[in-house]
């Protein structure tokens, strides 16, 4: 096994991804499976690999990822969020474009709790004055 050359985690909505980047060919693995079999989007994988296009650095890691909790939409952007702090800890120059992009916030937006004597978060029981 390649030496890992840096680790991250990545948060969004409920799911958690932790990241190794090492040096290689540019491959990547979620959850010890390829990212085709794992995020069947072409969308959503795109999305997760935009860190390191904008770095400029495809093809020069190998990013190993292990995700759990949430979907597969939450999950791929718990990937980018960590591959874009593991990418900073490579190479702290890099942290100016990936900022600039978008990739190093942590998006805060998760599902609201329901509240009692409610259906849902804010759907409230019908009024009926009588």
């Amino acid at each position: 096994m390649a030496e890992i050359i840096s680790s991250a985690t990545g948060r969004r909505k409920t799911s958690v991804a932790r990241v190794n980047l090492s040096l290689g060919t540019g491959k990547t693995q979620i959850n010890r499976r390829e990212p085709e079999d794992y995020i069947p989007s072409e969308v959503l994988r795109t999305y997760m690999m935009q860190p390191m296009k904008i770095a400029g650095v495809e093809g020069k890691y190998d990013v190993t990822a292990f995700v759990k909790g949430g979907g597969i939409s939450g999950q791929s952007g718990a990937i980018r969020h960590a591959i874009a702090r593991a990418l900073c800890a490579a190479d702290a120059t890099l942290r100016a474009p990936l900022k600039a992009a978008g990739c190093m916030t942590r998006d805060p937006r998760m599902k609201e709790r329901k509240k009692p004597g409610q259906p849902g978060a804010r759907r409230r029981f019908q009024f009926s004055k009588r």
